[in-house]
């Protein structure tokens, strides 16, 4: 049996970034996850941590603020993925991502970096609104450091996580159901992709040792998950037995919403409007320069939809 490469996880305790631990262990990898000193200030975390030592990763002492701590970490692995958040309160966690890059380079040793993208294809997104453009432009400063410096890597356009897309129906500012009403953008008929986050981490990991992810991005595009909003809505119908309200939003009018918002909630907008009017996920065919996971992976058995809604009911 060949060699599983050693895996150091930067942003372990986040949100993908513990999946990413799980898929990394439950796959055979020798899984290393930083630990940062100041961790201890965070029980949760903190708890997190040994959860994963107990498990058998090995936590690694270091800081992005520590360079010839991080490059000794980074010697003991084959492999490093960053899961640092790039959510929208969050984004300038992606420039400290430089550091990173300057590590691995420093290091010589790294045979494949996975930087934190895990959602839209920032190569595609250079006509995005602003304010939320900032996280496709800095996305896109991480990638030209890692190919100028001649990093092996792979990138993971992973869609729209399920927890935040799917239960609620595609609606802002919540992650609940709507009880009677719902909001449609526009006719309600653009597709977009819904991914099971522990598959996000399952297909991330299955990549890593694969020659043909290589320099390459990687879509995850389950087929029986690229749905409509109204067909999500359809689903959730069928499961609860209660047809809920639609109200349909214009784009003008859903744009012009962004007015009185804060920033955060500005770049959601920006986000929800390149990918429920525009299609961004799914206008596109994927070329010569990427790859399909569930076309690569077909052993996976991902979660559909309909099952994931189950648990809300």
């Amino acid at each position: 049996m060949e060699k599983k490469s050693r895996v150091l996880i930067v942003g372990g305790t986040g949100y993908i970034g513990r999946r990413l631990v799980r898929a990394s262990l439950a796959q055979g990898h020798p899984t290393f996850v930083v630990m940062r000193p100041e961790i201890g200030l965070d029980v949760d975390k903190l708890q997190m941590l040994l959860s994963f030592k107990a498990q058998g990763a090995r936590l690694l002492e270091a800081s992005l603020d520590d360079h010839a701590g991080l490059v000794a970490a980074v010697k003991q692995v084959d492999v490093v993925i960053s899961a640092m958040s790039g959510s929208f309160n969050r984004s300038h966690n992606l420039k400290r991502q430089h550091k990173l890059v300057e590590v691995i380079k420093e290091a010589g040793n790294v045979k494949r970096f996975l930087p934190s993208e895990f959602g839209m294809d920032p190569s595609r997104m250079a006509h995005a609104l602003e304010p939320g453009r900032v996280t496709f432009d800095e996305k896109m400063e991480v990638r030209r450091a890692i190919e100028e410096a001649n990093i092996p890597h792979t990138y993971i356009s992973a869609n729209c996580f399920a927890a935040i897309f799917c239960p609620n129906l595609c609606q802002m500012r919540t992650l609940l159901p709507p009880k009677e009403k719902v909001r449609v953008y526009g006719d309600g008929n653009v597709k977009v992709i819904l991914v099971d986050e522990d598959d996000v981490a399952t297909y991330t990991i299955k990549s890593i040792d694969d020659p043909r992810t290589l320099n390459k991005t990687i879509y995850l595009r389950p087929k029986d998950n690229i749905l409509s909003q109204n067909e999500v809505i359809t689903k959730w119908e069928t499961l609860s037995g209660k047809v809920l309200e639609k109200i349909h939003i214009p784009a003008e009018e859903f744009l012009a919403s962004m007015k009185d918002m804060d920033f955060a909630h500005q770049v959601g907008v920006g986000h929800f409007y390149h990918m429920f009017y525009e299609g961004c996920l799914t206008n596109f065919d994927i070329g010569e320069g990427g790859e399909e996971a569930t076309l690569l992976y077909p052993e996976v058995v991902y979660t559909r939809m309909d099952d994931y809604m189950k648990q809300y009911l």
